[in-house]
């Protein structure tokens, strides 16, 4: 039909009921649910909205007036939600993302991760190379806070005792809260601060592992090197694959800023880059969770040195697992 401006008010006339039941039905759809809707209104659900469709390209070509224009795109872009969106329970979307998404995601992120843990082993040794060299470098690379007392002033009967000895449940909750924060915030700046072409995230990466290759320095210089090692591994598998992968979703945003695609903008490219590094910062927060449990509770309630290395062991494991497992095509 080939309307003209002043037509329309008999254009209205001609289509306005089909308009209004196509409206009545996405209304009570959006009240309740499609399964409201009857068997008659579902069936009339991709008709109507075919021909609202057709309507407002025929009030945009003929240059109808703007109210009628602007009352259709409203009326279709609420239809096109019923007709072709995805309708799934909050219950569906999450298995959906832990079963695909997210280890989707980090499978994407492979070359990415590798750089990041090489970081990491990086500023392990190092850590551990300027602290065995010279003891002062401890104070200068480890924070007082996490040290706790664990310095080369503390005997090693002081030093051993940290590794096994109970603070009671109330100072075990603390310290998981604690702990998850400050991994958290670490992770968290590891993301965020990739876009300034990765470098920070780089620093950030090597600084955690200097701080890592310090302590074990201090325990080895101890003669308790091995035991410390079980004291980390229990929840460390956890906590630093977490801030491995954060530091890994960082370098992506980084990396395409620096170099977008062909044709692509540097922003463009950065933030498709950050929609799938955020998949894998959403599975991040669970995986800290989790190492923030295992740091506060399962490392002081569980004393044997070959329990922590199992636990740590199989944590390991199950994650390699999970990421990085074939799966069928989708």
């Amino acid at each position: 039909m080939n309307a003209l401006p002043s037509d329309t008010r008999r254009f209205r006339a001609e289509r306005e009921a089909e308009w209004r039941r196509l409206e009545h039905i996405v209304a009570v759809a959006e009240k309740g649910s499609v399964k409201a809707l009857s068997d008659e209104d579902l069936l009339a659900l991709p008709v109507l909205y075919r021909g609202a469709l057709s309507s407002l390209s025929v009030a945009r070509e003929t240059s109808l007036d703007l109210e009628l224009i602007t009352y259709l795109e409203g009326l279709c872009t609420r239809a096109y939600f019923f007709v072709y969106g995805v309708r799934t329970t909050a219950g569906r979307r999450i298995r959906t993302f832990l079963a695909r998404d997210w280890p989707d995601a980090v499978r994407g992120l492979w070359r990415e991760t590798l750089a990041a843990l090489l970081l990491t082993l990086t500023g392990v040794l190092a850590g551990y190379a300027l602290v065995t060299s010279d003891p002062a470098w401890y104070d200068a690379l480890m924070p007082e806070g996490m040290a706790q007392g664990r310095d080369f002033r503390a005997s090693r009967e002081a030093l051993l005792s940290t590794l096994y000895g109970g603070t009671g449940q109330e100072g075990l909750s603390f310290f998981a809260t604690y702990l998850f924060t400050h991994n958290s915030q670490l992770s968290m700046l590891c993301f965020a601060l990739g876009f300034a072409f990765g470098v920070p995230t780089a620093m950030l990466l090597v600084y955690n592992g200097t701080t890592l290759g310090a302590i074990l320095a201090l325990f080895a210089a101890r003669g308790l090197g091995l035991e410390m090692g079980g004291w980390l591994f229990i929840h460390g598998t956890t906590e630093f694959f977490a801030i491995i992968l954060s530091g890994a979703a960082g370098i992506r945003i980084g990396w395409s800023v620096v170099f977008p695609d062909d044709g692509e903008s540097r922003l463009d490219s950065a933030a498709r880059a950050g929609r799938s590094a955020a998949l894998v910062m959403g599975g991040v927060v669970a995986m800290l969770l989790t190492a923030g449990l295992l740091e506060g509770f399962g490392r002081q309630l569980v004393t044997s040195d070959l329990a922590r290395y199992a636990i740590g062991a199989a944590m390991l494991a199950l994650w390699l697992t999970y990421f990085y497992r074939p799966r069928p095509a989708r």
